[in-house]
Order: structure tokens, then sequence, then C-alpha cells
């Protein structure tokens, strides 16, 4: 188990205009030099694409417990299940969050899970509906929480899957799997649609003014590696700016930078200063980039291979 102190920060940058603008004049005077003092962790520095199906600060994370770290194909499900100390027989698993698909002329966006308001009760009476449907093409249905199951099932053994991040209060048309190799969750996802469409279930919810459920996402596939990674010290991994960059809250993004600047980041910051090794990991929508407090060579100082950065140096390669 190491004891490096590593704080892996999602969504630390973006592309898009509103992020641009909110950096604008945003002072972040503690990662500044926190940057200043640690070296690029090639090791863990990860590249990909905006329409990656795994966010980097995903990657990053698997990385970081030892799990694989192939595009869509990140065992979240079975690791998740490993955690709680139950079986999983060797098997692929996935979850799959119910949810609401809201049709327009042009796109099919993915609202909130949360928005639902499914409760225990709600999300289990609705898992035994389709369970079913399910069964039939050999996936078994596990409730886990009330807007998210477990899955097993042989079709999850090669599906690359989107992260419901990256799907998010978008439009899930480029993020569904491959048709060739996801028939079945194709029809599926067909079958759920008219299933649910005229139920009960959710004949009672809107009578009640809740918002319908119309389909599901299914993420996290994969079987667990044979042997399971070795207990190991997970990264903290803040949430908030996560939370505003998915609302496109840039203005509450800001605020949250400013303020994990002056909590984690400081935290962290005061543990390098005091000689402690940590590790650091700034992740955007396509790239993760690593760094720690690695010892530098006289030879790395004379190539000036670890010229001191600030967050504006490398905000633009996440």
């Amino acid at each position: 188990m190491s004891d490096t102190t590593h704080l892996l920060i999602p969504y630390a940058a973006s592309a898009s205009e509103g992020s641009q603008q909110a950096l604008q004049g945003l002072a972040l005077p503690h990662l500044d030099r926190l940057l200043a003092r640690l070296s690029p962790h090639t090791a863990h520095t990860l590249t990909g694409e905006e329409t990656s199906f795994s966010a980097p600060h995903e990657r990053a994370l698997a990385q970081a417990l030892g799990l694989p770290v192939e595009d869509g194909r990140i065992p979240w499900a079975a690791w998740h299940r490993h955690q709680q100390g139950l079986p999983t027989g060797g098997e692929a698993w996935a979850f799959v969050t119910p949810c609401q698909w809201h049709v327009s002329t042009d796109h099919i966006t993915l609202r909130e899970p949360d928005s639902l308001a499914l409760d225990e009760a709600a999300s289990r009476a609705l898992l035994a509906i389709v369970a079913p449907w399910f069964a039939e093409d050999g996936i078994a249905l596990h409730y886990d929480q009330p807007t998210r199951w477990l899955a097993s099932g042989a079709l999850f053994d090669e599906l690359a899957t989107a992260s419901l991040e990256r799907v998010l209060l978008r439009d899930v048309r480029p993020w569904m799997p491959d048709a060739r190799t996801a028939r079945t969750l194709h029809r599926l996802h067909s079958e759920m649609q008219m299933l649910l469409y005229t139920h009960a279930f959710n004949d009672e919810r809107a009578a009640r003014g809740l918002p319908v459920v119309n389909s599901f996402w299914v993420h996290g596939t994969g079987p667990l590696p044979t042997p399971a990674p070795a207990p190991t010290t997970a990264p903290t991994v803040p949430t908030a700016l996560r939370d505003a960059a998915l609302r496109e809250d840039w203005r509450a993004w800001a605020t949250a930078w400013a303020a994990l600047d002056a909590g984690p980041v400081a935290a962290l910051l005061r543990q390098a200063e005091s000689g402690a090794p940590v590790q650091l990991t700034l992740s955007g929508e396509r790239n993760a980039l690593g760094f720690h407090s690695a010892p530098r060579t006289l030879a790395q100082r004379i190539q000036g291979l670890f010229r001191p950065q600030r967050f504006m140096d490398v905000r633009n390669k996440l």
C-alpha cells in the first residue's frame, strides 16, 4: 500500500468557451506553487479524445486502482461488487441506470437520473418489470441503488460503453455502443421504450407529477482481472468541478476551483513542502496529466526538463 497522497481532480479544465472565460482572472495560488514543486509523472499521463467512452479521470482512477484502462471497458461494476465483498463469479458485469430520454426533433437527451426521484421501492418495482426481458437475453439484473442496478451476462464480456458522465445532459446517439457488437443492447433499448411508454408504472408516476422512466444506460462493463487488484489507497477525487461542468455552470465551476485551491490543493502543498511524497492528477475531457514529488536528477535540471509550471501552462493540454 502506497504512502503517497494522491489528489485526482476531474474537469480541471474544458475547451468550452464558458470554461475559458471563467479561467480569465481566476487566481489559484496554491495550485501554481504546488505545480512549481512537482515533476511531470509520465507514467500517469493519459491521452485521449473528447469522444472517448471513458473520461480521462476515470482512466486515471482505474490506473491508480490497478484496473484495466481500455476505453469503454473499465470494469467498474465488477469492481464495485468486489469492493462489497460479493463474488463476481468470473463473469462480466455492468451498471444499468434507469433514466429518462427526452426526445426532440434533433436530440435524444439523457436527463439527470437523480431528477427521477426514484426511491428504493419504486426502483425495485421497476426492476421487477424489466428484469424478465433482460433475462431472455441471458442478463441477470440485481438491485444496487435507486438509480443504479447491477447486471451480469456474457453480453458485457467485450462490450465497450460510454460512462454515464459522458452522456449526462447530452445527445446519447453519438455515445451508443457499436451496433454491430451491441445488437442485443440496441434491441433491448427499443423494447424497454415500448414497454414503459404505456406501462401502469409510468402512468402512476405521471399522475403524481413525477418524471417517467423510459430508458436505461449501460456502463462500467467488463470482467474483473484475475487475480483481482491488491488493496491500495484510492486517490481523493473531489466532485465539485465535475458537477458544475456537467451543468455547464461555469460561474459555479470557478467558485468550486477557488474553494478547491484553498482546501485540498493547499493541504497537498503543505504535505509537499514538508517533504512527504504527493501525487497530483489534473484531468480535462481529453487528457489527464500526472505530477509527483519525485527527486530531480542533475541531468534533468541541466536540461531544463522540469521547469516550474503554473496551471495556465498546463490547462490547454487537458
